[in-house]
């Protein structure tokens, strides 16, 4: 018999021994008649081999997944009127004028004829308001050399020769400075709010300018790399305050967003006077077939958000009337050359709850549901183990 030294030092002459739980050879087992497993045998009671899972963060998560849900299907309902109090007539004018003509010297007089012939010809004779795209007047309507500002009195006489006492001119134009009165020292991609004669009610300079179109980041060193600005033009356009609200005597509080301004969710209306209205001249032109359906989607999500109404001209389309609830009242599609009359939608009473909180109140909602999403994974993970 062995000593119990041996047992414990494992060498018997065998191989290793093992304390504790017994092996059973495959091949005993076969011969006896049995299905031994192959692992070591334990007895006693079974015992779990994972945590044990608590069904407290699936219902927690499950929960706050539903109250998410149910706090945006009983969020109040759009509070925008279906109708305007008040009748406001407008027309905006989509000339269909391509970006590879827009600046051409010889296209400039074409280009104001085909503005003037849309603008002119009317269906009634209610007074309104005309709108026309962003740059549609490429000569300067304000230029602060004296030399030039008489012509630039007349780019805007000749502008607003379509429109009567009472109505007004929203259009897109440039103004040009000049610290010296005599040589270009910036401009401004503006929206200039035209009476008759081309009397200048109010001006609005373009706060978000596009990098390499609208100005040269780095000047001196781009220029020195022999690079320049993607659009027409030597001089950098300069900043304006950002959203403003403007009084159009008998037609109400106009908010503007020059192009691509509108894409900003929670910066396109001045907080402290709210607009009863969003006006959003555009080039879209530089983007071929695939950008205004995006441009014109984002203004409507704008309009939706603020309970605002926009309106929308562009060069070569998509131009739009969109309602305080961001559905496209009209619209003029690509490269089409015509007109939209209709009426300024009517906007909300008051502030939407977008309008109060901007953007914390989609933020908080998406949190919660990330959050909720996370705990009920790694619950769902925990009860597999």
């Amino acid at each position: 018999m062995d000593s119990p030294d041996e047992l414990d030092s494992g060498t018997d002459g065998m191989g290793p021994q093992h304390r504790g739980p017994s092996f059973v050879p495959w091949s005993s087992a076969a011969r006896a008649g049995s299905r031994a497993p192959i692992g070591p045998s334990v007895t006693g009671p079974a015992t779990s081999s994972g945590p044990v899972r608590s069904m407290r963060p699936t219902v927690i998560s499950l929960l706050a997944i539903v109250l998410v849900t149910a706090v945006l299907w009983l969020l109040p309902s759009s509070q925008v009127p279906d109708d305007p109090l008040t009748i406001r007539p407008i027309r905006i004018v989509q000339p269909n004028i391509g970006q590879q003509d827009k600046w051409r010297p010889e296209f400039a007089e074409q280009g104001d004829r085909r503005l003037a012939a849309l603008s002119s010809a009317r269906r009634s004779d209610a007074m309104r308001l005309l709108f026309w795209p962003e740059a549609a007047v490429t000569e300067p309507l304000q230029d602060e050399r004296a030399a030039a500002s008489d012509y630039a009195a007349y780019e805007r006489a000749r502008s607003a020769a379509t429109i009567r006492q009472g109505e007004y001119l929203l259009t897109g134009g440039i103004k040009l400075e000049s610290k010296d009165g005599r040589h270009i020292s910036g401009a401004t991609n503006s929206i200039f709010i035209l009476a008759p004669g081309g009397q200048v009610v109010s001006r609005y300079d373009k706060a978000h300018l596009v990098p390499y179109g609208e100005y040269l980041p780095m000047r001196p060193l781009m220029s020195s790399l022999g690079l320049s600005r993607l659009a027409p033009g030597d001089e950098d356009f300069h900043a304006g305050p950002g959203p403003v609200t403007i009084d159009i005597p008998g037609w109400g509080r106009v908010g503007l967003q020059l192009c691509y301004e509108i894409i900003f969710s929670g910066h396109v209306v001045d907080e402290a006077k709210r607009p009863e209205f969003i006006f959003n001249p555009s080039n879209d032109a530089w983007f071929g077939s695939w950008g205004p359906p995006q441009h014109l989607a984002q203004a409507r999500l704008r309009a939706a958000e603020e309970g605002i109404p926009v309106i929308r001209a562009t060069p070569t389309g998509i131009s739009a009337i969109i309602d305080g609830r961001g559905g496209v009242v009209q619209q003029l599609g690509l490269h089409q050359a015509g007109v939209i009359d209709g009426f300024i939608p009517a906007a909300a009473p008051r502030a939407t709850l977008f309008g109060r909180f901007g953007n914390v109140v989609p933020l908080l909602l998406l949190l919660a549901l990330l959050i909720g999403g996370i705990a009920l994974a790694g619950g769902w993970r925990y009860r597999r183990i």
